[in-house]
């Protein structure tokens, strides 16, 4: 039970729900199962490639190690320049990192918050080798003029999807189909979690694909028989279970969630000092996230917590004014429009499990925030 009533997720509900198929399945999988690469990690990984429109999938570990293999299978490491956006979470940038390439951060679009294909245009180098557009909050970057950007300089494209399960385009395309590789985290707090880390791989590419499955597996490509030097990495039998049983009611949770962002939208609209989150439409978004802006986020964050409303930040800190043990080689005041970001963002509810009437609550409580702000401001 949450301490809030409003909470950001409810996963006693979504497994409440979900018992009455959960036991039995998971009965199998300990009965007739092997615990490491058994047969529900084949079968998902089937089902996920077919859900992305993809040709192969591969269960890794965790999203991070997702964009780290996928990376290193492509033949990207020092000397390399790796472009994403600045505002990303910290392990697009760590995955950059740790196969020794540069991370090029650049500024997002101010209205959508996610690279565009002029601000990939704009960094590319000589020794730019790939760009990770993030779909960020669940909104689907411009893949397509991203993917001419990318095509015209001959670099590989890496899609960060841990955020964007489901998002498809005006054409029905999928986030992780437009790369060489599309790299998912099932975090339980994603819309398609598992209960524990987990992630995967999508890619056309058979060749990419193969070494991906020795990349995750200590590079063995038999018992005894190892290729590389790498990380052990692979996606638990007992989660691609749970994900192949969540699989196919993500479209529909994804529907819910749609349905509860323009419920946000058309209660908060036209509040002045609170920016709201643009749609662009479609099933382009599937709303992991609900983010506003607003220079009184900390007041408002913390009045809604007063009222039981669990708001979140993501993130907080812009990546590159971490305290990190590498230099990035940026500074404060380098890339204003994240840092901005940074200070404002304000991540309210939303989940499928959440009701109309949570929503309400929640949207009531920010209303009452910014009328007293007004009367506070009109008396003074």
């Amino acid at each position: 039970m949450s301490e809030y009533r409003v909470p950001s997720k409810d996963y006693a509900r979504q497994y409440g729900e979900l018992l009455p198929e959960l036991l039995p399945l998971l009965e199998r999988v300990l009965l007739e199962e092997e615990p490491i690469l058994g047969e529900s990690v084949e079968r998902f990984e089937r089902a996920f490639a077919e859900h992305t429109g993809t040709r192969h999938a591969v269960g890794i570990g965790n999203g991070t190690d997702a964009l780290i293999l996928s990376l290193r299978a492509l033949g990207i490491g020092p000397g390399d320049e790796v472009v994403t956006a600045a505002n990303t979470f910290i392990a697009t940038i760590s995955a950059i990192v740790l196969v020794g390439a540069r991370a090029v951060l650049v500024e997002p679009d101010p209205g959508t918050m996610v690279l565009s294909a002029a601000g990939l245009e704009g960094a590319l180098t000589p020794r730019t080798k790939a760009v990770i557009p993030v779909h960020f909050y669940g909104r689907l970057c411009p893949m397509a003029e991203i993917g001419r950007v990318a095509r015209a300089a001959g670099i590989a494209v890496v899609e960060d999807a841990a955020q964007s399960h489901g998002a498809r385009d005006a054409s029905g395309r999928r986030a992780g189909s437009f790369g060489a590789a599309g790299c998912f985290s099932f975090h339980p707090s994603k819309n398609l979690g598992a209960f524990g880390d987990g992630g995967i791989v999508t890619t056309d590419d058979e060749r990419l694909a193969e070494q991906l499955r020795v990349l995750r597996n200590l590079g063995k490509i038999d018992k005894y028989d190892v290729r590389a030097i790498t990380s052990n990495s692979k996606l638990d039998t007992l989660q691609a279970a749970l994900l192949g049983l969540k699989l196919p009611r993500l479209d529909g949770w994804n529907a819910r969630r749609r349905a509860l962002a323009a419920r946000y939208t058309r209660n908060l609209a036209g509040i002045p000092g609170l920016v709201l989150p643009e749609d662009p439409g479609g099933e382009a978004h599937v709303w992991h996230l609900y983010v506003v802006r607003t220079p009184r986020r900390d007041e408002l964050r913390a009045f809604l917590k007063a009222k039981g409303v669990n708001a979140g930040l993501h993130y907080p800190i812009a990546p590159h004014l971490q305290k990190l043990d590498v230099d990035l080689g940026y500074r404060p005041g380098s890339l204003p429009i994240t840092e901005e970001l940074a200070r404002t963002v304000l991540s309210l509810p939303i989940s499928h499990e959440l009701t109309d009437e949570e929503i309400d609550y929640a949207c009531a409580r920010i209303q009452d925030f910014f009328a007293h702000a007004q009367q506070r401001s009109a008396a003074s």
